[in-house]
């Protein structure tokens, strides 16, 4: 704790350093900020001053992190999503669902589901100013932990400590084959067990739907012998419409994927089928959990609505 006549870091230096230290690059950062970049350096140096510590390496290609930026900027952040947490609590007590909140979304769900909620937020909620992160489950479940994401919509569960998480829908898998595969020429219900020998092609590392399609294998003793990897779905499916190999595919991403009229089968699995929960998640500790409960509820409404192929959780 800082005496009381010494000087104290404000909001506005550790926003700064922490958008330097999260772009490493002080043009970058400025921009993100909307300010001057030599009224950002003087911003950082003021931080480093009070701090009496470099917080940054700067060279002339590039800036880095020093140790002692390292553990200031989890203190930072830490302090921020603090704050945030009490504008947030402030204006839930001046009108509900209204302010910022920040959203993560998972690449394998943003495209088949956004566009089913987005219109749902505009029109029910006018007032809350969402934005909307893609990114890896990893990512955005740090993320939310650390306060820079209010909520996240990814495959439950988390196994993260301090979440809540609220199940929204299930859905199947589809294995989804090139056209005149021999599996594709029959439409009945299909064994697990088909998927033994077959080049099965997943996404990189990090996908969540990756580790799901690997244990679905691992259950049935069949393993995924392709080298070929996709960074996202629609590309994975382009990889099995072209021949090289086949992958299962979450069923919300049917008609998106189906209707770009590549040439590719499905085939369901006989019952049980393997598949996924998607839910939302926040922090427990969060301000506006209660708001964010009734924002699950809406969601399963219009996911409802917009008849979606994926089972809603009651």
């Amino acid at each position: 704790m800082f005496p009381i006549s010494e000087p104290a870091p404000t909001l506005a230096q550790l926003r700064a350093f922490l958008a330097v230290a999260d772009h490493l690059h002080f043009r970058e950062a400025a921009t993100q900020l909307r300010m001057s970049q030599p009224a950002l350096s003087a911003s950082v140096s003021a931080l480093e001053e009070i701090l009496d510590t470099q917080l940054l390496e700067r060279t002339t290609r590039r800036v880095l992190l020093t140790p002692a930026g390292e553990r200031v900027a989890v203190h930072a952040t830490r302090v921020l999503a603090a704050v945030d947490d009490l504008i947030g609590e402030v204006a839930r007590n001046r009108e509900p669902f209204s302010g910022p909140a920040h959203l993560g979304v998972i690449p394998t769900v943003a495209p088949y589901v956004l566009p089913a909620l987005l219109p749902m937020f505009a029109r029910r909620f006018p007032h809350l100013k969402l934005t909307v992160h893609e990114a890896k489950t990893e990512t955005i479940v740090e993320e939310v932990r650390e306060g820079r994401l209010d909520l996240v919509l990814l495959a439950l569960p988390t196994e993260t400590s301090g979440l809540v998480e609220e199940p929204l829908y299930d859905e199947d898998f589809l294995l989804a084959l090139p056209e005149g595969h021999p599996l594709a020429a029959d439409d009945g219900p299909l064994s697990r067990g088909a998927l033994k020998g077959l080049d099965i092609v997943l996404l990189n590392q990090g996908h969540c739907l990756r580790e799901q399609a690997i244990d679905v294998c691992r259950e049935v003793g069949a393993r995924a012998t392709a080298t070929t990897y996709a960074t996202s779905l629609p590309t994975l499916v382009q990889l099995v419409a072209g021949g090289l190999g086949v992958t299962l595919l979450p069923e919300s991403a049917v008609p998106v994927e189906k209707g770009k009229r590549v040439r590719l089968a499905l085939r369901r699995f006989a019952h049980p089928a393997p598949g996924r929960t998607i839910g939302l998640a926040y922090r427990a500790s969060s301000a506006r959990a209660t708001e964010y409960a009734q924002l699950a509820k809406a969601v399963r409404g219009a996911i409802r609505q917009r008849k979606l192929p994926v089972k809603v959780v009651s």
